[in-house]
């Protein structure tokens, strides 16, 4: 997959305050996918773009968590605040998010049915708690089936400052560096 004609966009929801993190509540400052989208982007040299929703999620734990259940049994899609510039010009799309009720937020089915992904490959990316990837990469495949997924990687949330080497095994594997 590695070659010189990709236009790489890493696209991620993150959300910052009190996040589940090794076993406690704890108040971050920077949400866990977003550090990890950030090392992928030095890696690779792609394009940020954050998934943000018009109404941010509240930074309290439990109530984003309820509120994170209720849209998934509704199976809503938040409005999102911002739309990526010229989408058809990227190739290879890093998705990150966290891990949700066993996939991701429904932000992010926002995000994927908001655009047209034939052709394109995803390489999905989370940060969990325990669940690992859950059943988002075939969530990914059924929104978008004329793209290429590959192989996700699942980080715990609480290690991803430490995740270097873990991240660059998994770019490696897949050929992505």
């Amino acid at each position: 997959m590695a070659n010189d004609n990709r236009k790489i966009l890493i696209a991620y929801f993150s959300r910052k305050g009190e996040n589940y993190f090794n076993g406690k509540i704890k108040n971050l400052t920077i949400g866990n996918t977003e550090v990890l989208a950030k090392k992928i982007q030095s890696l690779t040299g792609g394009d940020l773009f954050e998934i943000k929703t018009v109404k941010p999620y509240p930074s309290d734990y439990n109530e984003a968590t309820k509120i994170a259940r209720v849209e998934l049994r509704q199976n809503a899609r938040p409005e999102l605040s911002e739309t990526v510039r010229n989408m058809d010009d990227y190739n290879v799309i890093y998705l990150g998010y966290p891990n949700w009720w066993n996939t991701f937020p429904m932000a992010v089915f926002t995000f994927l049915e908001s655009y047209n992904f034939s052709g394109k490959t995803i390489i999905p990316f989370c940060t969990h708690e325990g669940s690992g990837m859950g059943r988002s990469e075939s969530d990914i495949k059924k929104l978008c089936p004329d793209a290429t997924v590959l192989p996700g990687l699942a980080v715990y949330g609480s290690m991803v400052a430490s995740a270097d080497d873990d991240l660059m095994a998994w770019l490696k594997e897949h050929n992505l560096l």
